[in-house]
């Protein structure tokens, strides 16, 4: 049998090519989704200012700040390139780096939050209504209306208690597929024991049901987990943020040719171009150009270094002043970059080994609630030959040795002690931040950023000559040079004009020079002007035959730096300095503050090993940095602390989070944690007193379940009260 042919339509070239239109419509028309890092924004009159920048542009359709993200979401149309945003953002007056949206992965929506809210509410709604119904019982209903009322109690539990307990029953099922015990396994055991004996006494038509005991345990169980969880934010992977920190796209020159492409297409040995203002997207040789790099990301120096050919360069700095071509010697995850990533998963995976104080109570006190109900069942049983009195009160002796209050014991004190700390500027990110933290012994600084602002401020602007000021002026105003800038900002805040200039050329890796009533003009390095260098930092003015001037810079102190130090070191506590800055610059923010320790010219590696070599010794190491040579410190430390300013991934890789610039919080933090520790074994005290006094009621037979859930009831919101003595 022959097939046939269906007939082809014509070749209408209008008919063949719309497909391929409607495509390229269809690319045209969805947008491009860029994501900014923007590190320096502090207030909403940053968000505002940059999002009316951004949505002013014609090519942007929809522009959003995060602050607590520090980022910017950026719909854009395809033809919209993200170093053009950037350079928007950058012309606002803040610092910006594009984000690798794909390495970011999810958003930071707090999912898991609502996820506990959501099993709470519908806990809280069900125990209500069976509470209404228990009332009934309890008034007299007898008999076939009691049945009725046990059994539309049990309708609107065990769905209730399906859907709300899952957090308990995942956790306990987790821990014994693995041997263990934890805190939910009792939990687990005393929710269903309660469930099962309800149903049992209902089916016998028995007087008492306990299904409002299943459900009140559950909602202030609820209650304790949701308090634990909204103590901190939800910390993403720092070694993530690290990662999506890398350049996406490069410049490569093929036979001369430049050419965009993914990361992921380089490969040893290619060529790229790095503009002024990029990002190094690879480690590599400068082959051409000469330019200045600014490392202070990655190493914490404070000026940028001059780069020319043959220098190595890594993954992260930032080419400051002229365009270099760089021979890549290492990409993708052999880049300086991703080491530093594998860094900081090393060093979080460690702190995760932490045991908090509740998970030790948990390790003593599962078994013997286990135990000790068992052997009431066993005993009952043996005593009286009835199942029915030995399930109840085996029930009732693990409902009554629930660890609510034990569950409470932790979040309730975290959750006071966090809001006061909020009240003085520090946000508690990490559940056992607080227990680490009472036991902080030795506290390492970091310098850039962290003890000093990190940007340099014109010191001798009084002492200048006013016709040095203004020519100084005009030539630092069309430099991004860190120095240039602090001129420009100190010039016009005392309000001084620029000098009339012509033919300003900015020369890469040296200065910026002009013509000045027709003699030339330098401003830039000691060795490009003539000038003998100077200890201090200084960036050097040459006017034609006349001696160069010096304008000398510092970088000031954050508030309340000395007083921390000072602080610290009162109450007994070993401070050390740590950067990777130069000898000078070290020693003498050291001696200004009164460190005898301290420790220069460190590379990330080299800050992480030495705070590992603290822990081995056997101190307790508080880390506060700011910068991407600060995270593998931060997590390696026993607990950390980052500012707000800071970079994304060092926020990330930090317990707590400093909201304000002033440091003096710092020592008042530890106070606050010993004391927050010491109100948390308080709790476990309250526990367990409680414990001793309602157990052998229970084992006696004199509790009801009823009577356990509200005696179990009376332990937490004791518990809770003593935390509230906190505030």
């Amino acid at each position: 049998m022959t097939a046939t042919m269906r007939p082809s339509p014509s070749a209408c070239p209008a008919c063949a090519a719309a497909p391929a239109a409607e495509a390229l419509a269809e690319r045209a028309l969805k947008p491009t989704q860029i994501a900014l890092s923007l590190p320096t924004i502090h207030c909403s009159a940053c968000i505002s200012k940059i999002e009316r920048g951004l949505n002013a542009h014609p090519g942007v359709r929809s522009a959003r700040v995060n602050l607590t993200l520090k980022r910017a979401s950026i719909d854009a149309a395809p033809e919209v390139s993200a170093e053009e945003l950037r350079a928007l953002v950058e012309g606002l007056g803040f610092e910006a780096h594009e984000l690798d949206g794909a390495s970011l992965g999810a958003t930071a929506t707090d999912r898991a939050g609502r996820d506990l809210l959501m099993r709470l509410a519908v806990a809280g709604f069900a125990s209500m209504n069976v509470m209404l119904l228990s009332v009934s019982v309890w008034s007299g209903a007898e008999d076939a209306t009691r049945d009725m009322f046990h059994w539309i109690s049990a309708a609107i539990t065990l769905p209730a208690i399906a859907f709300s307990g899952q957090p308990f029953f995942r956790n306990a099922w987790a821990a014994l597929s693995k041997g263990r015990l934890n805190m939910d396994v009792p939990i687990t055991l005393a929710i269903v024991l309660a469930i099962f004996t309800s149903l049992w006494e209902t089916v016998l038509s028995g007087e008492h049901a306990y299904f409002d005991a299943a459900l009140a345990l559950t909602f202030f169980l609820l209650a304790g987990r949701y308090l634990d969880h909204r103590t901190r934010a939800i910390a993403r992977s720092a070694a993530e943020e690290l990662t999506a920190l890398e350049v996406p796209r490069a410049t490569r020159l093929r036979d001369g040719v430049e050419e965009q492409v993914n990361i992921a297409e380089l490969r040893v040995g290619d060529l790229i171009l790095v503009r002024p203002g990029g990002r190094m997207p690879v480690d590599g040789e400068i082959v051409n150009g000469t330019s200045e790099l600014d490392r202070s990301l990655l190493t914490g120096e404070t000026l940028p270094v001059f780069a020319g050919e043959g220098q190595v360069v890594s993954a992260g700095e930032v080419n400051l002043t002229g365009p270099l071509t760089i021979r890549a010697t290492a990409v993708g995850a052999d880049t300086s970059l991703h080491r530093m990533a594998d860094l900081v998963a090393i060093a979080e995976s460690g702190r995760s080994r932490y045991t908090s104080l509740a998970d030790k109570a948990a390790k003593l006190y599962a078994p013997g609630v286990h135990i000790l109900s068992a052997l009431s069942f066993v005993g009952w049983y043996l005593y009286t030959w009835d199942m029915r009195t030995a399930l109840n009160i085996a029930a009732a002796v693990l409902i009554i040795t629930c660890p609510c209050a034990l569950g409470l014991a932790v979040p309730a004190v975290t959750t006071a002690a966090s809001g006061r700390l909020f009240r003085r500027g520090m946000l508690i990110k990490h559940e056992t931040a607080l227990e680490r933290l009472a036991q902080v012994d030795t506290v390492v600084f970091d310098k850039t950023g962290t003890l000093t602002t990190g940007t340099p401020q014109l010191t001798n602007l009084a002492g200048l000559p006013r016709a040095a000021v203004e020519c100084a002026l005009a030539l630092a105003e069309g430099s991004s040079h860190p120095l240039a800038r602090a001129i420009t900002a100190a010039a016009r805040d005392a309000g001084f004009a620029a000098s009339e200039l012509s033919d300003v050329t900015e020369v890469p890796g040296y200065g910026t020079r002009a013509l000045l009533n027709g003699q030339e003009v330098r401003l830039g390095r000691a060795s490009w002007t003539g000038a003998a260098p100077l200890a201090e930092t200084a960036s050097f003015l040459k006017i034609g035959d006349q001696a160069p001037v010096a304008f000398v810079f510092a970088d000031n102190l954050r508030p309340g730096a000395a007083e921390a130090v000072e602080a610290l070191k009162s109450s007994g506590k070993t401070v050390i300095l740590m950067s990777g800055d130069t000898t000078p610059a070290v020693e003498a923010q050291a001696t200004r503050l009164g460190i005898p320790q301290w420790m220069a010219e460190a590379l990330p590696a080299d800050k992480s090993a030495r705070i590992q070599a603290l822990s081995s010794e056997g101190a307790h190491v508080l880390m506060v940095g700011d910068g991407l040579n600060d995270t593998a410190a931060l997590a390696a430390a026993h607990v950390s602390i980052s500012p707000a300013t800071a970079l994304d991934a060092a926020r990330v890789a930090s317990d707590i989070v400093l909201l304000g610039n002033d440091l003096a919080p710092i020592a008042t933090a530890c106070e606050t944690a010993q004391s927050a520790t010491r109100r948390i074994r308080e709790n476990f005290r309250i526990a367990t007193i409680y414990n001793v006094i309602a157990v052998p009621l229970a084992v006696a037979g004199l509790a009801t379940p009823l009577i356990a859930a509200l005696a179990m009831s009376l332990s937490s919101i004791t518990v809770s009260l003593n935390a509230l003595r906190l505030r």
